[in-house]
């Protein structure tokens, strides 16, 4: 029986947070790939070859925002499941509680526990379709 095979991207100008999160999602999700970006210019490279099926970014980051990178990602791609990190506590004014009434659905305060994102990004993969058979 084939296998899908999913692709993580996980953007974070923290280049440790990227490797430790691509160690550990790798360890703990069957099947998938994991690609490191470590800016937002660089995640939306990689999300425009079409070839992702879920984005874990951050939102701090120097030279484009996790809110930019989720903007213009919804522009090109309305379904990619898109999970934001941010460090910066609840703020009923903060970009990512505004950037909810654009279509972003999920976000995680750091410091966050692993075993909830990955369920959270199981959640994301499993009630798609999108992926490739190995």
């Amino acid at each position: 029986m084939n296998k899908t095979i999913r692709k993580i991207l996980v953007v974070d100008d923290d280049e440790k947070a990227s490797e430790f999160l691509k160690l550990e999602l790798e360890d703990y999700i069957d099947n998938v790939i994991v690609i490191t970006a470590n800016s937002g210019y660089e995640g939306l490279s990689k999300i425009m070859s079409g070839d992702i099926d879920l984005l874990l970014t951050d939102i701090a980051m120097p030279d484009m925002d996790g809110y930019e990178l989720f903007s213009r990602t919804r522009e090109m791609n309305r379904e990619l499941p898109i999970i934001m990190m941010t460090g910066f506590g609840y703020d009923p004014n903060h970009v990512v509680v505004r950037s909810r009434k654009g279509g972003l659905q999920d976000v995680i305060y750091k410091p966050f526990d692993t075993k909830k994102l990955i369920r959270m990004i199981r959640e994301k993969l499993d009630s798609g379709d999108s992926g490739d058979e190995v």
